[in-house]
This record gives structure tokens, C-alpha cells and sequence, in this order.
């Protein structure tokens, strides 16, 4: 499993289930891909997929939505969940809160942008022990590429 070189506390990755996800799109809208990687112990597991007309930020969602789902249901470890994408850690960690309070608003009143898989994603985040972390894209970082280079691999081929 790779090593952080953040500033997360000793051992804070040791027994957890350490998950890489990204997204991708060819435009943005146009065909994107989300790519997984896991790592617990010496396993590791890879998966990823794609849509034919979508967003970058949906890619991104959906990569955390198809790890999480992936996670064995009798799994109780902690998770720690990497992510290059601000728009899902600042949602996932801050924003849902307000917008569950407003009946899947923004502060400005208007429909929150993308209320499917935010619940979607709320109901797997409450469900688990999940740390949510944000790592510096295109940065060096070994899971981070190997989560890109899956998500590259999930864009459908344009037709």
C-alpha cells in the first residue's frame, strides 16, 4: 500500500481500507470515466467505468459511490478515502449538511446540482467509518495516478 507522505498521524492508514478514486472527462460534458484503486493489507483491487455524456464532477462522485459499494458489506474497518477533487470532499464533508437542512437547496435557494448521487453518496457515508481526504492531483502521488490512469481507462470511446 502506498505510503503517505501527508500529514496524517502514525498508523492512521494501518488496518484501514485506503481508497484512491478520480474522475475524468473528454469535455466537460462528453464521455467520462471514474477509476478506483484499494488497497487493504497486501490486496489490492482496481475497478472503474464510464458514461457516454456526463460531467468531471459526476465522475468524481461516481468514483466514490462504486468504491464505496464495492466495500464487502461485512467490512467494519475504518475507511480513508483520497480524493484530488475539492468539489466532492468540500460536499461530502461540509456542504450536504446545509443542504439536507434546506431540503436540497444551496444557500442561494436554488436545486442543488447533482442531488441524485449526493444521496446516493450520503447514504453510503453513513453507513461506514470513512475519513475523507484530499490529495494534490497530478502531483506524484502513486495512488492518485494509478486512480487517473483507471479513469482515463473508463471513458467510452467516442462514436
Amino acid at each position: 500500500m502506498p505510503r503517505r507522505k501527508k500529514d496524517l498521524e502514525p498508523g492512521a492508514l494501518d488496518g484501514a481500507l485506503v481508497i484512491y478514486t478520480d474522475g475524468a472527462c473528454s469535455g466537460n460534458p462528453g464521455p467520462g470515466g471514474w477509476g478506483v484503486i484499494m488497497y487493504h493489507g497486501k490486496r489490492q483491487k482496481e475497478i472503474f467505468g464510464g458514461e457516454k455524456e456526463t460531467t468531471n464532477n459526476r465522475m468524481e462522485m461516481m468514483a466514490a459511490i462504486k468504491a464505496l459499494e464495492a466495500v464487502k458489506p461485512n467490512f467494519s474497518g475504518p475507511i480513508v478515502l483520497f480524493t484530488d477533487s475539492t468539489y466532492l470532499l468540500k460536499g461530502i464533508t461540509e456542504w450536504i449538511h446545509g443542504w439536507k437542512k434546506r431540503g436540497w437547496k444551496k444557500s442561494d435557494k436554488k436545486p442543488v446540482v447533482n442531488k441524485d448521487l449526493w444521496q446516493r453518496l450520503d447514504a453510503l457515508n453513513q453507513a461506514r467509518d470513512i475519513r475523507w481526504e484530499w490529495v494534490k492531483g497530478h502531483a506524484g502521488d502513486i495512488g492518485n495516478e494509478k486512480a487517473d490512469e483507471l479513469a482515463r481507462k473508463g471513458i467510452p470511446e467516442r462514436k
